[in-house]
């Protein structure tokens, strides 16, 4: 509601203050009439006694907060089932679309000095940069429209499988707001809480995202020299190997491969493995390099690739292998279709 937001503007707290007005948190409370209340205020009244003795925030206006918040039951369903539990083919299908990658060469256009700045500084593809903000969102068309406040508090306090993960990204979306001037009842994003233009997590954000453009703001929502950033800083704090491959495709003549293929990612087998088992590469790779066999479901088979250290950083943003071969492929299509401009 326009006139909501605008008198939480003007109510915006400082730095080390969350304080709500009586006459705000009616207003609120009026507002939210089509969702639940927290109903575990034991682990609430917990969480707030942590924030106040660690943090130093203060517990009444912690209180008057989270009396603001309200319990999402489509957050709950949607995270029960992401789109990573789909088949490759399916979910290649979401993402591999000609407008998306249509986008990522306006995106590409529309802000090349920032992305070339950023490959520059930070050693990673201006490809990569563009293809993560287009899985994420679209390039900015799709941040999420749930209160942050309100998706991490679902999954924190009613979400018990995964409550652990999501308190300790609430505390980090209190201290976020609190450093930078943000009003915690603001901020917008995913049904899991993450946010801006490369869907930043709380902890992310506060480790890894860039102030770009020197304007003493780290703003991932709505600067696209910040986002861009933020996420070639991410990639190369985990270890982006500029220059290097990121996965080859592999054909097999036998199926005793089968045993490699484990659940985790890290790269682990040698090219001469490969090669004992039959497995040909598409493309020379450098003889120490270590790749990890990987399978990719498709309606007429399955599709084999081997993935290196730089596949491997992608899972660090998703931990799933199809996101990261989702970011690849999107790359590479953007890529082409995006030519010799500039």
């Amino acid at each position: 509601m326009p006139w909501l937001r605008s008198i939480a503007l003007l109510l915006r707290p400082s730095p080390f203050a969350l304080r709500l007005t009586p006459f705000t948190l009616c207003l609120l409370l009026i507002a939210c009439t089509t969702t639940s209340p927290i109903k575990d205020t034991e682990s609430v009244n917990t969480f707030i006694g942590q924030m106040a003795t660690k943090h130093g925030f203060d517990e009444s206006e912690l209180d008057d907060l989270f009396k603001t918040v309200e319990i999402k039951q489509d957050i709950l369903k949607r995270i029960a089932s992401p789109s990573e539990g789909l088949p490759w083919y399916k979910y290649r299908k979401i993402f591999l679309t000609e407008a998306r990658i249509d986008a990522g060469v306006q995106f590409w256009r529309d802000n090349a000095p920032a992305l070339a700045a950023a490959e520059k500084q930070y050693g990673v593809p201006a490809e990569i940069i563009v293809a993560i903000i287009g899985v994420e969102t679209l390039f900015g068309k799709n941040t999420g429209n749930h209160r942050v406040i309100d998706a991490l508090s679902t999954l924190a306090f009613a979400y018990p499988p995964r409550s652990k993960f999501f308190l300790s990204e609430l505390e980090n979306f209190l201290l976020l707001c609190r450093d930078e001037h943000i009003n915690p009842i603001d901020p917008t994003g995913s049904y899991a809480g993450a946010m801006g233009l490369p869907q930043f997590m709380p902890s992310s954000f506060r480790t890894y995202a860039v102030d770009f453009d020197n304007d003493d703001r780290r703003d991932i929502w709505h600067n696209n020299s910040d986002a861009i950033a933020s996420v070639a800083n991410y990639f190369a704090k985990h270890h982006w190997h500029t220059g290097k491959a990121i996965a080859v495709p592999v054909t097999a003549k036998y199926k005793n491969y089968e045993p490699l293929l484990k659940n985790d990612l890290k790269p682990d087998l040698s090219l001469t493995e490969l090669e004992s088992l039959n497995l040909i590469i598409s493309r020379q790779l450098p003889f120490d390099s270590k790749v990890k066999l990987l399978s990719f479901e498709q309606q007429q088979g399955e599709e084999l690739w081997a993935a290196l250290d730089n596949f491997y950083v992608i899972t660090r943003y998703n931990h799933s292998p199809l996101y990261a071969m989702a970011v690849y492929q999107l790359s590479l299509s953007i890529l082409n279709k995006k030519g010799s401009f500039p």
